[in-house]
């Protein structure tokens, strides 16, 4: 049960996260996101590890857990945000969603494959409703999500080598022409930041090893991706890019790297207590509440109907699936006794 309030707590602060950075991007780029949400996790992850007494299990990990935990950072924090950003991009945000719960696919396969877990009935349901109730709150959104898009491409239409979003007399620039989503090239974009997004929680697992050191771990993580990133700022311009970032922006980056710090460190703790077949699919909330916290702090760029009114209803359902276990729904509900016996593989 802790672990699964954990990842619900992740999941709550990853909405924050969303909801922060799409205002961030309505003035800013991918590359300007990157260059503040990443490093900003580290003094964090090293204070919360310290606070928690666990600074000194970072040179504990030996070699083998730290390149674990380092690739982790490196895939989730790098690789799978800079495509997330770019899906976003590309389509808007509400198609891009559409494609997240595929990460899960991704988190259950390698869970499976590589670390031994097992499905259950109980899981399995959940994982089925948690996936559902986003898909049924992006479905039908195309023209929603070209008009969220038009805002959100506003910051971006600055080249990511250094321009900034501005006309010539230094003010805003003139209002763009309505968003057209590029299909091919958002989903190609949100397939690749699954790879990122669903090998990571293995990694994860498997660099903590059971040591309970998730905030440890975590700073090792966050170190990896930073000085991953440090190499990509070397590219000529880029560095001035970054450099060159309009304050609101900045101001709203800030904002996320903190959410997505609280939501990293929640992830973390998750993961060192419960198996990813639980944490990954409860994760799957962080667009429940993206919606609900974009329908408050963006209003003017989100909706609030039926759809997302079922969609919501539809994932916490999942999420108590997975939160139960399976003997104590025995108790509640007759059922053939195989169905709650099954395991795979």
């Amino acid at each position: 049960m802790l672990g699964a309030f954990l990842a619900i707590c992740s999941a709550a602060t990853f909405g924050f996260n969303n909801a922060a950075m799409r205002r961030g991007v309505l003035r800013g780029t991918v590359f300007q996101a990157i260059a503040i949400t990443v490093p900003i996790g580290v003094p964090l992850f090293l204070l919360a590890a310290l606070l928690a007494g666990q600074l000194g299990d970072m040179f504990r990990f030996g070699w083998v857990n730290t390149g674990y935990l380092a690739a982790a950072g490196i895939l989730h924090f790098v690789w799978g945000r800079y495509w997330n950003y770019r899906a976003v991009k590309e389509m808007g945000a509400n198609l891009s969603g559409a494609v997240q719960p595929f990460s899960l696919v991704a988190a259950l396969a390698f869970a499976v494959m590589l670390l031994g877990e097992q499905l259950t009935v109980l899981r399995l349901l959940g994982i089925a409703l948690v996936v559902g109730g986003p898909l049924i709150m992006t479905s039908g959104r195309r023209k929603k999500a070209s008009g969220a898009g038009a805002a959100e491409n506003a910051g971006e239409n600055a080249a990511e080598n250094g321009g900034e979003n501005k006309d010539e007399a230094g003010g805003a620039a003139p209002a763009r022409p309505a968003f057209q989503p590029n299909l091919l090239a958002g989903f190609t974009a949100g397939l690749l930041s699954t790879l990122g997004y669903g090998l990571s929680p293995i990694l994860v697992r498997q660099g903590l090893a059971d040591t309970g050191a998730s905030l440890a771990g975590g700073t090792i993580s966050y170190t990896a991706a930073t000085l991953a990133f440090g190499l990509v700022l070397l590219v000529p311009g880029r560095l001035t890019h970054c450099l060159a970032i309009d304050r609101t922006a900045a101001r709203w980056f800030t904002v996320s790297g903190v959410f997505v710090f609280l939501a990293q460190m929640f992830r973390y703790l998750a993961l060192a207590i419960a198996p990813v077949t639980v944490v990954t699919p409860i994760q799957r909330l962080s667009l429940v509440f993206r919606v609900l916290l974009s329908t408050l702090i963006n209003r003017e760029y989100e909706v609030f109907d039926a759809r997302v009114v079922a969609g919501i209803a539809v994932s916490l359902l999942g999420a108590l699936a997975l939160t139960l276990s399976v003997d104590l729904v025995a108790e509640w509900v007759s059922l053939p006794r195989w169905v709650f016996d099954w395991r795979w593989p």
